[in-house]
């Protein structure tokens, strides 16, 4: 199918055009008619499946730049998605050449907010982008009103609940006419969201993109860390992969800030992004990574939903997180849209049961190590175990039948092993013969 049979106007084709996007993905191909008659959808479907733009395209599709009232809500759990999402606006913005015409407002903790309370009592925006406490702070001071938007999206669904965000969205929908359009767009769904959903959503159309949990051109490797420093590894991988950008993932937020400080002693241009920088020590973070200043960006979770580091080509998790939600979302930052991309995994003993889960949800993992700045192939982290398990009962039994010294001399483990051998030979002729008789 092509963005023309999905009824787009020819704005939206010419915004296609010039974004290079030759084909609509599933989720946009399903949603964008729906959205575009002004029903209420559900979207469920996997990071880097391209559902920012499956409900940008058509709502940008019906703004009257005539109309000075608020039309569209677009709400996003971090004030780093909103900004990306904002971003995405404005990219489109540029294209049409209408500036203008749309009056798009962020409104996102961290900024200046005397000015932005100036600046909605002087125009009303016709597309509002932001965190949810900031947009219903506005509207409970005042400035602004999303009485007669036509279409509300709720971004990132599953971490919205996480962060303990619905209460604030359910607040800001009593303030919408009755008949809003609702969009919620989640790579995951559970049983407390479906609630929120069945309170809001009259006749919702469930969209549910099937594919398997990692994107179809990601390769996943295990590189056992075996008491090294993460450091040292790290060093020896950079010397092994020339990354447009790579995504170091920690579990903590003091983690990121030593490893980046690590990282910088080495001459590495890095930058760390985690939830304990200030906001205007994130926002200039995010200023950079747009603006391509790291090869290298340390990060805790915050990074792994929802934003759009545009161009990574390498995701590695220096300490695996310990659910296969995060993992997922944390290797969904590269490969995405259908470009390739490498997630590479330093792991411990107690990662085992993950890689397992994962490996039981079809993730195929490859086995190295790094040696002399180079990818060393190796074995699986249980092969030990199923060298173990090929011992019969009659190498048990020969065992047995070993002759105990009292004193160890050179050579003796061979020695042990070769009447182990002869033992063994004996026990199976002597199985053979009863055998016969039988």
């Amino acid at each position: 199918m092509t963005f023309k049979q999905l009824q787009l106007n020819e704005d939206m084709l010419k915004v296609v055009d010039a974004l290079y996007f030759k084909e609509p993905t599933n989720i946009q191909e399903q949603a964008i008619p729906k959205i575009l008659k002004g029903e209420n959808v559900i979207g469920h479907s996997q990071t880097g499946s391209g559902k920012t733009h499956a409900y940008l395209l058509p709502t940008l599709n019906r703004i009257d730049p005539s109309k000075d009232t608020v039309q569209l809500v677009i709400t996003a759990p971090t004030r780093e998605l909103a900004i990306q999402i904002m971003e995405e606006i404005k990219s489109i913005s540029n294209i049409l050449d209408n500036e203008e015409k749309w009056n798009a407002k962020l409104l996102v903790g961290g900024m200046d907010r005397p000015r932005m309370l100036k600046q909605l009592e002087q125009s009303s925006p016709q597309i509002v982008v932001g965190t949810p406490g900031r947009i219903l702070d506005m509207i409970n001071a005042g400035a602004l009103s999303i009485y007669h938007a036509t279409s509300f999206i709720i971004d990132e669904a599953d971490l919205m609940l996480d962060l303990h965000f619905l209460d604030a969205i359910d607040q800001l929908l009593v303030k919408c006419d009755d008949n809003i359009q609702i969009l919620v767009f989640s790579a995951t769904f559970s049983k407390h969201l479906q609630h929120f959903i069945h309170k809001y959503l009259r006749k919702p159309q469930y969209i549910h993109v099937e594919s398997g949990i990692s994107p179809e051109h990601l390769t996943h490797r295990l590189i056992e860390k075996k008491h090294r420093e993460d450091i040292q590894l790290v060093n020896q991988l950079t010397k092994v992969i020339q990354p447009y950008v790579a995504i170091l993932f920690v579990n903590s937020k003091e983690k990121a800030d030593a490893l980046a400080s690590e990282m910088k002693a080495l001459g590495l241009k890095v930058g760390a992004l985690h939830g304990g920088l200030s906001s205007r020590e994130r926002t200039r973070v995010v200023k950079n990574i747009n603006q391509l200043a790291y090869e290298y960006i340390v990060a805790t979770d915050l990074a792994s939903r929802g934003i759009d580091i545009k161009g990574a080509s390498h995701v590695v998790n220096i300490e695996m997180p310990k659910e296969l939600e995060y993992y997922i979302h944390r290797v969904g930052r590269t490969a995405r849209a259908g470009a390739s991309g490498l997630a590479i995994n330093f792991y411990t003993e107690s990662d085992i049961p993950l890689i397992e889960l994962l490996e039981k949800n079809h993730i195929v993992f490859e086995y190295y190590d790094l040696k002399q700045d180079d990818w060393k192939p190796t074995k699986r982290y249980d092969y030990r175990e199923k060298r173990q398990s090929t011992v019969t009962d009659v190498d048990r039994e020969a065992w047995k039948q070993v002759r105990k010294t009292k004193k160890i001399k050179p050579g003796y483990k061979k020695k042990r092993k070769r009447e182990q051998e002869q033992i063994k030979k004996r026990l199976l002729q002597t199985k053979n013969r009863k055998k016969r008789r039988r």
